[in-house]
């Protein structure tokens, strides 16, 4: 039989130099690119000690003190650990919240609410997905297919943002949940640049007696630092993914209130929230196994680096640096959803240049700028959007401040010239722009340029000097 050593403790360049090479090929593409998706970010070194670590081989289903399997005395002590930083990093008492820290992502995390707190075809109302919502919040298309398993089983109609503005219309919002009266009403979204009135959300919640959830993945770590408005004063859940603005792991989170309900009229006196076994049981047995306890102390390494005074202040240079390049982009003429932003992204409207949202991602991507198209609202189809999202949080990440980010709109202004210029010469029909791409002088300067400046900066999570492509 072939040893342990042999199998189990010679390094991945040796075992698998396929794989190896491939990962660092993707060491360089982030170290020498500028990475302004909104939705990722850039971890520490220290999560991606826990995320590789020996607790990726125990199996753990259940909660602390209460596992199918046995030999889980250390892994415990982690997840009751990081339920407890959970709590810390969102200034939450234990008595009022708990946390359910299990989930392998956002989506299972929103899918495991609902089916905690929910019966199958139970009405929801989430933000639409061309006005900035999420996939797991009921979307279906025009021609009524359903998208997401959210409105497989559920029954969802969504809110929209006003035509005029692109801010939520919360009028008309109010308006159809007092027709639908949906069991729940979800707030947060993957492409909105503005706060959320959560008391708005709480007020129309009451009148139509339905539960509240915020799903505040993309600004949990503006939450965390206190740089963006607090859903937990008026929601019943809230949940998360990590990697995102918090700079964790690909992990998720549901928080969930607790203990006595306030005074209500109509209520039994003496109720309280019944939320945490229905969630907890969602989660395991209902709908994952084992949790991945690797992803679990990740997390609680990530909750740790988000509860310091440091994290705070990268949390404010995220906002900073959102408003900087959309302020730059607006100088420049072109337009924003809701004409700026509050938060870590902008949404570009590229439609008043004749511009779709595909042709500048592939545009920018071969320029080694990473982001991604959008649909802005009026869209017809989430499918063929006129937008793209950007977003600040991985890039800062790295160190940029607001100069930086004016010299990152600069380079879009230039993506962007370039795309109308080949769009002009060879037409709109994307196989007839796709051949303007092809050996262009204007894209390869601006990569060259692109490249030397994103090389400029540090890169979180791993040494560039050990890289090895470096060139």
């Amino acid at each position: 039989m072939e040893s342990v050593e042999s199998w189990g403790n010679t390094p991945l360049e040796i075992v698998d130099p396929e794989i190896h090479d491939l990962i660092e090929h993707e060491k360089r593409r982030q170290s020498c690119g500028i990475e302004l998706i909104a939705s990722e970010n850039f971890t520490s070194f220290a999560v991606m000690e826990a995320l590789g670590s020996a607790l990726t081989n125990k199996y753990s289903e259940g909660m602390p003190g209460n596992r199918y399997y046995g030999g889980n005395e250390h892994i415990d002590k982690i997840e009751n650990l990081c339920r407890d930083r959970a709590l810390q990093a969102f200034h939450l008492d234990s008595e009022s919240w708990g946390v359910n820290v299990q989930p392998y992502s956002g989506s299972p995390a929103n899918f495991a609410a609902y089916t905690g707190l929910l019966n199958p075809h139970d009405r929801i109302m989430g933000l639409d997905l061309p006005s900035g919502g999420h996939l797991t919040h009921g979307y279906y298309t025009a021609g009524g297919k359903k998208i997401s398993a959210t409105s497989i089983y559920f029954e969802s109609l969504p809110y929209k943002v006003s035509s005029e503005t692109g801010y939520i219309d919360y009028d008309k919002l109010e308006e159809k949940a007092m027709d639908f009266r949906p069991k729940l009403i979800i707030c947060g979204g993957s492409a909105y640049p503005r706060e959320w009135d959560y008391a708005r959300f709480k007020s129309i919640a009451d009148k139509c007696s339905s539960l509240l959830l915020c799903d505040m993945a993309h600004i949990s770590g503006l939450v965390a630092a206190q740089e963006a408005g607090d859903p937990f004063e008026y929601c019943d859940v809230v949940t998360t993914t990590t990697h995102k603005s918090l700079r964790g792991p690909r992990s998720g989170m549901i928080f969930y209130r607790k203990g006595p309900k306030p005074p209500k009229k109509g209520q039994p006196e003496g109720s309280v929230y019944d939320y945490e076994d229905k969630i907890n049981f969602a989660v395991f047995p209902s709908l994952q196994g084992g949790p991945h306890n690797h992803q679990i102390a990740a997390l609680a390494v990530a909750l740790k680096q988000a509860s310091t005074p440091e994290f705070k202040i990268y949390a404010k240079q995220v906002k900073a640096n959102a408003a900087a390049l959309g302020n730059y982009l607006m100088n420049k003429g072109y337009k924003l959803v809701t004409d700026g932003t509050e938060t870590h992204l902008v949404l570009w409207d590229l439609r008043p240049l004749g511009l779709t949202g595909s042709k500048v991602e592939k545009l920018c991507d071969l320029c080694n700028i990473t982001l991604n198209k959008n649909a802005v609202f009026g869209d017809s189809s989430a499918m063929s959007p006129g937008g793209v999202r950007i977003g600040s949080p991985a890039m800062t990440s790295r160190g940029l401040l607001e100069k930086d980010f004016e010299c990152i709109g600069e380079f879009l202004h230039r993506a962007v010239c370039i795309t109308l210029s080949i769009q002009k010469e060879h037409g709109k029909l994307l196989k007839d722009f796709s051949k303007g791409l092809v050996d262009n002088k204007d894209i390869e300067n601006l990569k060259t340029q692109v490249e030397q400046f994103s090389s400029a900066f540090k890169m979180p999570g791993f040494q560039t000097s050990s890289m090895k492509y470096k060139d």
